[in-house]
This record gives C-alpha cells, sequence and structure tokens, in this order.
C-alpha cells in the first residue's frame, strides 16, 4: 500500500476506515449512474418511504 507499512495495529485501523469511507462515500460507479454507492443506498431508501402512487 502506498502508506504502509503501517506501525501499529491503530494505524492499521485508521487507514481501513478511511478506505472504507471512500468507497462508500466518494468512489463514482458507473452502474449507479456515476454516484457514490452510499448516495444510491440513501435515495433507495427515500423511495421506499414515498407512498406508492396508484394508477386509476
Amino acid at each position: 500500500h502506498r502508506r504502509g507499512p503501517w506501525k501499529s495495529a491503530d494505524a492499521v485501523e485508521w487507514a481501513t476506515l478511511e478506505w472504507v469511507s471512500w468507497f462508500n462515500n466518494q468512489r463514482l460507479m458507473e452502474p449507479l449512474g456515476y454516484i457514490p454507492p452510499a448516495e444510491a443506498e440513501a435515495h433507495y431508501y427515500r423511495q421506499l418511504r414515498q407512498p406508492a402512487s396508484v394508477a386509476a
């Protein structure tokens, strides 16, 4: 890794947390419309809370 080797378990934990944050909140995914996974998940749950339209 570009910042390794890490000096302690705390350093490894911090690097892992930073990577997970990037993976979920900054990485753009083509199948999701070039938005981060966290944004896609938030959009999904917003849709679930909206009442369904009933066709007349």
